[in-house]
């Protein structure tokens, strides 16, 4: 283990954490976009502070075993190139936690910005599909059931569905559902895609599939190889699973219901496919384009 005895403070293993990450070239993307974001995220959460501003406590001086973790940390990081949301067993979607391990995708989905900021509200779908007036949400592919939970908090007056085909990422979403008290308004389905859902329909059905073309998981690097390939991949251009969505998701949604969906940078690929629909893309601060909304 390297010596870190000089490091005292929080900011002293900040700058060397930073250092340390950009001098072995580590990816960032899973909940940190950078260097910065993701050591902050390490010292805040091992230490069990507010993980929204590092600033306050940067000239805190650190107990000989916190160092002493934080040094572990840092170079486990390095490494096994495992994300820090693996490493703390713990992610933020704006500033709802959420328990994660590698059963799981770590949660970055864009349809979380526009639930908790109000801007599917805003972005005039419909007045029956506003907050207020959904009565039945269904999560596809929820994975650690992150979208079901704030979902669970946008729309108030609705039962919430979740469905995956992996059994140990449902397992992951009942810790989390546990942990925010919800094990009573969320319903979990094994089920691949709309499989075990017959019969059942919503009035909104939010969907983050997997949707990465096989080339592109085959070339990832290491810290996305760590997540489930189930999670990422939608075959040759990314999209099977998207188009089965699409043209089964009539069939599960109440009249006026509609479909949002994230699916990447593949606008003009699904418009050139399915020209009759009318897709209504939605932008969030970070992407342009990457999520749709279809009105059945």
């Amino acid at each position: 283990m390297t010596d870190t005895s000089t490091l005292l403070t929080i900011r002293d293993f900040l700058r060397y954490a930073i250092s340390s990450f950009r001098k072995a070239g580590l990816a960032h993307g899973h909940g940190a976009t950078s260097a910065l974001d993701e050591a902050a995220f390490i010292i805040l959460e091992s230490l069990k502070l507010p993980v929204d501003d590092i600033n306050p406590w940067l000239e805190a001086k650190l107990l000989v075993s916190e160092r002493a973790e934080l040094t572990r940390l840092i170079e486990t990081r390095i490494n096994t190139r495992k994300p820090a949301a693996y490493l703390m067993q713990r992610t933020y979607m704006h500033g709802v936690p959420f328990y994660v391990d590698e059963r799981v995708i770590i949660p970055r989905s864009f349809i979380g910005e526009l639930m908790v900021k109000g801007l599917f509200d805003e972005a005039g779908l419909g007045f029956d599909l506003q907050p207020e007036n959904v009565s039945s949400v269904l999560d596809l592919c929820t994975g650690s059931g992150c979208l079901a939970i704030l979902a669970a908090s946008t729309f108030h007056n609705a039962t919430i569905d979740a469905s995956d085909l992996s059994q140990d990422a449902l397992d992951v979403a009942r810790i989390n559902l546990k942990e925010h008290d919800l094990e009573t308004r969320i319903t979990l389905h094994h089920s691949n895609l709309f499989e075990k859902l017959q019969g059942q329909k919503f009035d909104l059905i939010i969907s983050n599939p997997p949707y990465v073309a096989t080339a592109e998981v085959d070339a990832f690097p290491a810290e996305y190889a760590h997540e489930p390939r189930l999670a990422h991949e939608g075959g040759e251009d990314g999209f099977d699973l998207v188009r089965t969505i699409i043209k089964q998701a009539p069939q599960h949604l109440n009249k006026g219901g509609g479909l949002l969906c994230e699916i990447g940078l593949g606008r003009e690929i699904l418009e050139a496919e399915f020209p009759l629909l009318n897709f209504f893309w939605l932008d969030t601060e970070e992407a342009e384009g990457e999520v749709f909304f279809l009105k059945f």
